[in-house]
């Protein structure tokens, strides 16, 4: 059936949503356990800075935290709005253990490059299968992935910086105290 508009023509027809391609359900599958892996890593690393007694660079770790969680929902929200099935796979070890606080961010900063890595392989997958909405929601995650990247990035050239100058650690350590929860995931209003 369709209707014609001035010169154009609008065909009626019922939109439904299109089931999510296995290849890519099963790619964005692991990438949740990966996001998953990545909260639990940020949240090891807080409870090494706490017992170290450096309460703003846990609480920056702890933020860290809350948003891999909030990035792992976000693609478990969005496999099961397509129809999809969604697995959860058991979570590796996470280390627990850094021998100092530039450590400790040189790691945090490879990690997100593999997991950048691991997005731009989410996209090709979806690309691949010609899975236009995914590749659009995950164009979100390859923006927020540079963030992530720049964000670590700085605090390692202020400690390179800073050096082992005590009094630098305790002033970065009191501004990245400061930092709060916003769920990246949630479109700004």
């Amino acid at each position: 059936m369709f209707f014609i508009f001035g010169s154009i023509q609008v065909f009626t027809k019922t939109i439904t949503i299109m089931k999510i391609p296995v290849k890519v359900q099963d790619v964005l599958n692991k990438q949740v356990t990966a996001e998953f892996w990545s909260a639990f890593l940020y949240l090891s690393m807080a409870a090494w800075f706490e017992e170290k007694g450096l309460k703003g660079f846990a609480n920056w770790m702890r933020i860290q935290y809350k948003e891999e969680s909030a990035h792992a929902l976000k693609l478990y929200d969005f496999v099961l709005s397509r129809q999809g099935v969604m697995v959860l796979e058991p979570l590796a070890a996470v280390p627990s253990t850094w021998s100092n606080i530039m450590e400790v961010f040189e790691e945090s900063y490879k990690h997100e490059c593999i997991v950048t890595a691991m997005i731009y392989n989410c996209l090709e997958v979806a690309d691949s299968e010609k899975d236009r909405a995914t590749a659009s929601m995950l164009q979100w995650f390859v923006d927020e992935q540079t963030e992530e990247e720049t964000n670590v990035d700085d605090i390692i050239n202020q400690l390179k910086l800073i050096g082992d100058d005590g009094q630098g650690i305790y002033h970065l350590d009191k501004e990245l105290a400061t930092r709060v929860f916003v769920d990246p995931t949630l479109a700004a209003v």
